[in-house]
Order: structure tokens, then sequence, then C-alpha cells
């Protein structure tokens, strides 16, 4: 994800990943993947998780990067080896993924879900190019792929797709809330 010089340290985390952190167990570790600024990692510091955040730029989190409880990996999630060998075989209690698709992740993502953990998922579907980046289908979900993706594995809390106002701003996403028992 490209940033600009704008300070996105106080982007609020999304209203989804708000409504069903609660069901990740207290205390917990979450896997924030593709982090970007990091609003999620510090919606769940906040929560008193332990928060590892991944993303290929982590300049975004250098204000956080001391706070106890926090690891950063770097990296690059779209390698031919798949995510860092340092998290590739970890399993969180709560993983959450937004504005972020790399579909050959998804069986990853599914996996690194730990029993009891809870995947929180929101990225952008088709039909959102004509609202704005991105537009490229490579990077839009097709009608159901995240209930197709992780709906026969995990038992979905709630699925919701369709087009939605982000503060102003017109998207079309698809997101999923699903708990692994």
């Amino acid at each position: 994800m490209a940033h600009d010089n704008a300070d996105h340290t106080a982007d609020p985390p999304s209203e989804w990943v708000v409504r069903f952190a609660p069901e990740i167990p207290p205390g917990t570790q979450v896997l924030d993947l593709a982090c970007g600024t990091g609003r999620h990692t510090r919606l769940f510091l906040g929560l008193g998780h332990p928060v590892l955040a991944v993303d290929k730029d982590t300049r975004w989190l250098a204000d956080i990067a001391d706070i106890p409880g926090l690891t950063i990996v770097e990296g690059d999630l779209e390698t031919a080896d798949g995510p860092p060998a340092e998290i590739a075989a970890l399993k969180f209690a709560g993983v959450v993924v937004t504005n972020y698709l790399h579909r050959p992740l998804l069986p990853w993502i599914m996996g690194a879900v730990a029993v009891g953990g809870v995947l929180i998922y929101e990225t952008f579907a088709v039909g959102n190019e004509k609202y704005g980046h991105p537009r490229n289908p490579n990077f839009l979900l097709k009608p159901a792929e995240l209930q197709d993706a992780f709906g026969e594995e995990l038992d979905v809390l709630a699925y919701d797709a369709g087009q939605v106002d982000r503060g102003g701003t017109q998207a079309v996403i698809q997101r999923i809330a699903a708990k692994r028992f």
C-alpha cells in the first residue's frame, strides 16, 4: 500500500474490525497482516492484545515501535516464498486483514487462525473500480469470494458485501468475520 506524506497515524480503525474485535479472546496475540499505517495495530494494542504487525513498509509504526507487546516484521508478503519465514508457521487468536488482497495468501491466512481464533477481513470488491482505487481486478474480490475462501473451514460470524460510505467516499467491499472452532 503506497502512502503519501500525510499523518496517517490518526486514521480511525475500520468499523467492521471494531465490531468484531471483542470476539478475539482477551490478551491473545493478533496478527495485523499488511498493517499499513497501523490503525488496527494501535486498536488491538489499546485493547491489551500483543500484536504482530507485518508489512513491506513499516515506517508508519515508528512512533509505537517500543510499545511492549508489539512485534514488527517487515517483509514482502507477495514473494514466491509466501509470508516471511518468521511468521509462516505461527497461529494467532486474531488475524486482521483490511484493504489488502493477494489471493495466493488466502490458504495461509486461513491456516494462521488458531483454534478458537477469529479472522476479520475487509477489502475491496468488483464494482469498486467506478469509485477509485483499486481498479485492477487482481485486487478486487469476486462475488462471495471471501465466503468461498473461508466459509467451509471457519464458522462465519458475519458476512457483508456491497457499496459502503467510507467517510464521504464510496467503495464496494466484502467483509467477513469467522471463527475456528
